[in-house]
């Protein structure tokens, strides 16, 4: 009997890995002779670098660099020398974590700090860097990361612009000469899990600007900022850039990542499994247990699970869900290809008690499945 463990995190419980030993334990104690294999996933979103870090096994790298409002903090990436590819979160150096909530000002705010993280990235031999995306307190169409990459955004009197969202409008030209000289030789993986084209009632500012503390003066001004550097990108790069999906990612790093990086978009959950090469690893097995902190109709828009059930109908393997919770709005888990399922809350007595005593409610439905299906 072959047994793939595939979860996300339980939000603010438990990471990927620790569901993995829990449930592995649970298992191992009604069936010692068990196959278990070990593949944690994650969407692109927050934990997914410790899950990255797992696969490539490389080294954490701290970089002194720009915070989103030009002040120099400490941000972190994971390097593997082996396999000469990076991770980086973008919400490392640009995103909203870094801030209180007082603090949001998305139109005076940078990635700079995200492409220097690139840079260092670059420098220390990486030949393929993967960039997580979420989390962004920016909404500068990307021109800060180019910027720490060489590129120079110039206004009318060829003067360099201040790389924050607020100058989009002022740009009238774009100097690549200058630009890093290794860059074209890195392949870019992009996790990028929404589709909002750049700019309109749809795009980055509109959707995303007020709650990163953009006020509805500010909204129009960041929209007609991206529309009007729109035209430059689609002149000097002989691109429709509002075709696009995705192109408002993260205030523009969309089709920032993809013109000034040559980068590919990808849902995070398919870049994750890409990395564990899932596919391949789950050959033969009888079933995987997947989870996440809640299992909802929100699970089954480029969520983890979602990429679970992708790969295991494809290959006809059973799938389990061990969550923290489960409302499917008076679905059916069948419905969504998923033979079994169970919840730490059906064993709790409280949210309380099923937050902090996760580890034994998941260990005991761990078994109690062994029981019923090995």
């Amino acid at each position: 009997m072959k047994i793939v463990l595939a979860p996300d995190k339980f939000k603010n419980s438990l990471t990927g890995l620790e569901f993995c030993n829990i449930v592995e334990k649970g298992i191992l104690e009604e069936f010692p002779n068990t196959e278990i294999l070990k593949l944690p996933l994650a969407d692109g979103g927050d934990g997914t670098i410790e899950v990255v870090e797992y696969y490539l096994k490389g080294s954490t790298i701290n970089v002194k660099v720009n915070n989103p409002f030009f002040e120099t903090i400490n941000a972190t990436y994971i390097y593997s020398e082996k396999t000469k590819t990076a991770f980086i979160e973008m919400a490392e150096a640009s995103g909203v974590k870094l801030l209180k909530p007082t603090q949001f000002d998305c139109k005076n705010a940078t990635t700079l700090g995200t492409g220097e993280m690139i840079v260092d990235a670059i420098n220390k031999g990486a030949k393929t860097i993967i960039i997580g995306i979420g989390g962004s307190a920016t909404n500068d169409c990307g021109i800060g990361m180019a910027t720490a990459l060489g590129y120079q955004f110039l206004d009318k009197n060829n003067k360099s612009v201040k790389p924050i969202g607020a100058n989009l409008s002022n740009i009238k030209a774009i100097d690549v000469t200058n630009v890093h000289p290794k860059l074209s030789a890195v392949d870019f993986k992009i996790a990028c899990d929404v589709t909002n084209p750049l700019y309109g009632k749809n795009g980055a500012a509109y959707v995303y600007g007020a709650q990163k503390g953009a006020s509805e003066e500010d909204i129009v001004m960041l929209d007609k900022g991206l529309q009007d550097f729109s035209e430059i990108l689609n002149a000097i790069f002989t691109i429709d850039v509002q075709s696009v999906k995705g192109a408002g990612a993260a205030g523009g790093m969309g089709i920032a990542s993809k013109i000034f990086l040559n980068g590919t978009l990808e849902p995070g959950i398919q870049l994750i499994k890409n990395i564990a090469n899932f596919d391949t690893q789950i050959e033969g097995a009888d079933w995987i247990i997947t989870g996440e902190g809640k299992l909802d109709t929100q699970t089954m828009s480029g969520k983890t699970i979602q990429g679970v059930l992708t790969s295991a109908v494809a290959k006809k393997i059973k799938v389990a869900a061990f969550c923290g919770a489960i409302d499917l709005d008076g679905k059916q888990p069948a419905n969504f290809g998923i033979q079994y399922t169970d919840a730490v809350i059906n064993y709790a007595k409280s949210l309380k008690d099923s937050m902090e005593n996760s580890r034994e409610y998941l260990r005991l439905l761990s078994r109690k499945f062994a029981e019923k299906n090995l």
